[in-house]
């Protein structure tokens, strides 16, 4: 069981239109309609890079960035959380994207972790 590395980073911004822009012109990120664009250090490792607006609800509002973990292994992520006392905040979703669960951390931030 490891992680694989960061699987996104989401913040919510008041103008997701000029961040874009800024992010096109200062580190050459060009961003797609949805708002993100992949970055993929390697084959089996990808790393999302997304905005999303203020008024989302992908996660809580009142938190600014969410991370995102790729792992492998996704029932035995859950098995050890489950084993140490950690909460799932709400039941796995699978999708073509693959699964995510979610837990926060003791400050309350929403945590995702991803199993494509």
């Amino acid at each position: 069981m490891k992680i694989k590395g960061f699987g996104g980073v989401f913040w919510r911004t008041k103008d997701v239109v000029s961040l874009k822009n800024w992010y096109k012109e200062t580190l050459g990120l060009s961003m797609e309609e949805w708002n993100g664009t992949v970055i993929k250090p390697d084959a089996d490792n990808e790393t999302i890079f997304s905005l999303f607006k203020e008024s989302n609800d992908y996660f809580p509002e009142e938190q600014s960035v969410m991370l995102n973990f790729q792992v492998e292994n996704i029932e035995a992520w859950m098995e050890h959380f489950n084993k140490i006392g950690i909460p799932l905040l709400k039941q796995p979703e699978k999708s073509e994207f693959g699964t995510f669960i979610w837990i926060s951390d003791p400050d309350g931030r929403w945590i995702e972790i991803w199993e494509k």
